[in-house]
């Protein structure tokens, strides 16, 4: 009798083990939702990177003015090496004063808005966490209506900072906003990922409705039009100078995050497994959150609010090489980087003799692509 009962249970413990290592054989190669397929990382980034030197070439000979791709060849070999000779004068400055600088932020802010998406993704175990999810977008957008509206930016005054003006307050305003969903967030019993979502969306509405009155008691119109531009995103004010910050953050962050590959694919599994391979969640979460707030708050702070980027990107990545974070991560960054140097190439053509906001860019092309991957039955997040 005894034997009759303890054979099933074996038979059940057997048959629990075949099913555990096989999702763990599937788990790291799931791609679209879950098939065995997947593009090597390395070939990916060795692509992208290639794509990246193209399109940098590219992208500094469209715009208002039209330059020939051999000239633009001419002048950045020449600018980066000293081989080829100049170029015409009149061509050597609308790409190495103007169009070049905005290229390479375009590519820094785009990889680093991807970078924190990913993180945020894995971190909060949230398919729609994006760098914006902790309300910073709406901290940064009221810090700057802040400074503009009240004259805190201009210069001369105790608000412009070191010359930072409004950058420097719209970066305070994502700090503290960041802080105060982590305050939230972490009150009362231990962290978690709803909670941190939950707070976000109230800080959200919060900083909006006082942006919001802002604008609406504001008696400077000039003010209220460079409040609405900023908040919608632009690469114009593109130089030399606020490149060496903002690719710093961004670099340190990247390698960061590189090395902690393992921690972000235990925390995409879940609180439980992350503390059976010996991970504390709360912990990692809130170390993952305080940083990518700082990237996101020095991107906000230099460029203005750029949406779908680390939403979309990470998404359309994890569905081509599966949710293994030690390819997904340079392999998003890249893509990022890729996306937001074109965005912005459409951003200063589709319109004559102007310039759209590049939110508005990137949400055109963000949603639709997002929507179709939502109604693919067989895309899922992660390994689900």
């Amino acid at each position: 009798m005894s034997q009759d009962i303890i054979a099933p249970d074996r038979k059940e413990r057997r048959e629990e083990r075949r099913r555990e290592r096989r999702e763990e054989r599937r788990a790291p190669r799931a791609g679209r939702g879950g098939r065995a397929w997947r593009v090597a990382p390395s070939a990916l980034v060795a692509a992208l990177l290639l794509l990246l030197a193209g399109s940098a070439v590219l992208s500094v000979s469209i715009g208002q003015v039209d330059v020939p791709v051999r000239e633009s060849a001419r002048v950045l070999l020449d600018g980066l090496t000293g081989i080829g000779g100049p170029g015409d004068p009149m061509f050597v400055d609308v790409i190495w004063n103007i169009r070049l600088p905005r290229v390479l932020l375009a590519a820094v802010v785009g990889g680093g808005l991807a970078l924190c998406g990913t993180v945020m993704q894995a971190t909060l175990q949230n398919p729609l966490a994006d760098p914006f999810v902790l309300g910073i977008s709406s901290g940064a957008s009221l810090g700057a209506a802040f400074a503009i509206l009240t004259g805190f930016g201009a210069a001369g005054t105790v608000g412009a900072v070191a010359g930072l003006g409004v950058p420097f307050w719209a970066f305070i305003g994502a700090l503290a906003a960041a802080a105060l969903v982590l305050g939230v967030g972490s009150a009362g019993s231990r962290t978690s990922p709803v909670k941190l979502i939950l707070a976000g969306t109230a800080v959200n509405a919060l900083c909006g409705a006082a942006s919001s009155a802002l604008v609406y008691f504001a008696d400077s119109a000039e003010g209220v039009r460079s409040v609405t531009f900023w908040s919608m995103g632009s690469l114009a004010s593109a130089e030399w100078a606020s490149l060496p910050a903002v690719s710093t953050v961004v670099l340190i962050a990247t390698a960061f995050f590189l090395f902690r590959s393992r921690v972000l694919n235990a925390l995409l599994m879940g609180d439980e497994a992350a503390v059976t391979l010996g991970i504390d969640p709360g912990l990692h979460r809130r170390i993952h959150l305080v940083l990518a707030a700082v990237v996101t708050g020095m991107l906000v702070a230099t460029c203005g609010i750029i949406g779908f980027v680390g939403l979309i990107v990470p998404h359309v990545v994890r569905s081509v090489i599966g949710p293994d974070h030690r390819g997904l991560l340079p392999v998003a960054v890249l893509s990022g980087a890729l996306f937001l140097i074109w965005a912005d190439v459409a951003a200063r053509v589709a319109v004559p003799n102007a310039e759209l906001p590049i939110g508005i860019v990137t949400s055109v092309l963000g949603a639709p692509l997002f929507l179709h991957m939502l109604i693919r039955k067989e895309y899922g997040f992660g390994d689900k």
